[in-house]
């Protein structure tokens, strides 16, 4: 038999296993703590930087208008599709809920309502953080991994006005844009699953949409969308450019943008809720 002490001396033991148990989940906070306060530093600065580069107009200018294809035009069946599908589901929901304790026609006044404050904004921005985030990152992502943006440099480009600058104004512009085609797309196909499927009169319809209907509603779903288009594209080109370690790499850098992405819209949508929407309802 081996006596205790031929037994070999442990290796290298992890600095959580010296952490007594009751501390290692402070320890953990303490770690989630220090990279949420990095990654909100590498966040501001970035966003400084591309504050600076938007200064360099001859170097994003020519790129704007391809950017805004890419990502707002090529954009728009995937803003169709969902708006037509939720606007026949809501305004089924709306009937079932309704049954016979509320008019009718307020029907359209619930799709009017539901869509333009809030699921066209935040599900069509859902949708563009998976299709325009991980495109943006993945892009980046590949040029920083093959050296193209050190080629850049190289070649007095400043990488920032000349790849991310277009990337988030193009958002920034075209997420309004397609957000506002779902609006009317879902409203229509509200419209028209409330004549075929309900049984509603286009007379009703109409007067449950104008009922309650404010400029602001629209104000409110088209702001939101901006802030949606730019916060997307600006956490899409910093996964892209923070990008290492080849394939694998920008296989990670994708995900994380989409994740961020559509993280970063649910804050907003709620931030947006309680500055703007409940300061309006008061």
């Amino acid at each position: 038999m081996t006596s205790l002490g031929s037994l070999p001396a442990p290796l290298d033991v992890p600095p959580d296993a010296r952490v007594p148990a009751l501390l290692a989940p402070v320890a953990a906070t303490g770690r989630a703590v220090r990279a949420f306060l990095g990654g909100t530093g590498r966040l501001v600065a970035f966003v400084r930087d591309t504050a600076r580069a938007a200064r360099d107009i001859a170097t994003w200018r020519p790129l704007l208008a391809q950017q805004c294809r890419l990502l707002g035009v090529d954009s728009l069946p995937i803003g169709i599709g969902i708006a037509t599908f939720t606007g026949i589901v809501l305004a089924l929901l709306a009937s079932y809920s309704f049954t016979n304790a509320v008019p009718i026609y307020f029907v359209g006044t619930l799709v009017e309502k539901t869509l333009t404050l809030e699921l066209a904004p935040v599900l069509t921005g859902l949708a563009l953080a998976g299709r325009v985030g991980a495109n943006i990152a993945a892009e980046l992502g590949t040029m920083r991994v093959t050296e193209q943006v050190d080629a850049l440099e190289t070649l007095a480009y400043d990488p920032m006005a000349y790849l991310v600058v277009p990337r988030v104004l193009a958002g920034l512009c075209m997420f309004p844009l397609v957000v506002g085609v779902a609006m009317v797309t879902g409203i229509g196909a509200g419209w028209l699953a409330s004549l075929g499927l309900l049984d509603m009169s286009s007379t009703d319809f109409v007067r449950g949409l104008r009922l309650f209907f404010d400029h602001f509603d629209v104000r409110y779903g088209l702001v939101k969308a901006a802030s949606f288009g730019l916060a997307v594209t600006l956490l899409g080109a910093m996964a892209g450019l923070e990008t290492r370690g080849g394939a694998q790499g920008v296989g990670q850098a994708a995900t994380r943008a989409v994740v961020r992405g559509a993280v970063a819209i649910l804050v907003l949508d709620a931030a947006w809720a309680v500055v703007w929407l409940l300061g309006r309802a008061r």
